[in-house]
């Protein structure tokens, strides 16, 4: 598949800072749909984490990365979210659900990684916790509410309203939810965030509205209960050792100007 050549041309941030480029979403799950299918909704979507150079951390330049040190890139199919090294590993250590897949995805799903992008990946363990909980929990429930509140939201184009208005309620949402809430009881119990799904048909049939929403809320409701007291279970730590990471992430900006020397 890969990232076209004139979006790494027109994005430096992707092309000559990343330390880590992989695929996201649908794509690493194993439920992309491709563009034939009648119910397919879904976007090409990539994720990158950079280090722009050393006056974006001493000087004022922005290099296109904002003051929130984030980019998104929408360009076709592509939906590209760039993030500045301390951004992600800040919302690494929080436990948020959409960028800590990018530590354990399948080896093909990573498009580039160096050295010091290695590092992030080998030191995973440092953001395990059992406050993914709340991150993950959290971000289901907003699913569950937009799954049957969001039909008239900017967010989704004509043929996902389309969608809603022939099921009653967002299929693709639901499918999140149930994704969301099955990776959260996975990782609470086993310690492992299982990215790409084994219940990869089950989630595509909510997808293409196989699935009542009764059904759906009833799997949701039994997850949502499994997962608290899974909480309560889990041999996780209660949170990271922010130190341990404060320090990670000097070292990966270290070695990444280092290799850059070379």
């Amino acid at each position: 598949m890969g990232i076209p050549k004139d979006i790494l041309r027109e994005n430096i941030q992707i092309s000559d800072w990343s330390i880590i480029t992989a695929y996201r979403g649908s794509i690493v799950h194993g439920t992309y749909m491709g563009t034939k299918d009648i119910h397919a909704t879904d976007d090409k979507d990539a994720m990158i984490i950079c280090v722009p150079p050393i006056d974006y951390y001493l000087g004022f330049n922005t290099h296109g990365l904002g003051k929130k040190g984030v980019k998104e890139i929408f360009k076709g199919q592509w939906d590209i979210v760039c993030y500045e090294v301390r951004k992600a590993i800040s919302l690494l250590e929080k436990g948020n659900p959409n960028i800590l897949m990018i530590l354990w995805l399948k080896e093909e799903n990573y498009i580039k990684i160096s050295s010091s992008g290695q590092l992030l990946l080998d030191h995973r363990s440092y953001f395990d916790g059992k406050h993914v909980y709340k991150s993950f929990v959290g971000y289901a429930r907003g699913q569950m509410h937009r799954m049957t509140h969001g039909a008239h939201q900017g967010y989704m184009g004509t043929k996902r309203k389309e969608l809603f208005r022939r099921y009653g309620y967002d299929v693709k949402n639901a499918s999140h939810l149930v994704r969301l809430l099955r990776m959260a009881l996975e990782y609470l119990t086993t310690g492992e965030l299982n990215v790409f799904r084994e219940d990869t048909g089950e989630l595509i049939d909510i997808k293409r509205g196989k699935w009542s929403l009764t059904e759906v809320e009833k799997e949701a409701s039994r997850l949502f209960d499994l997962c608290d007291k899974a909480l309560i279970t889990s041999d996780l730590p209660p949170r990271p050792d922010h130190n341990l990471i404060s320090d990670l992430c000097v070292e990966i900006i270290r070695t990444t100007y280092k290799e850059r020397e070379n």
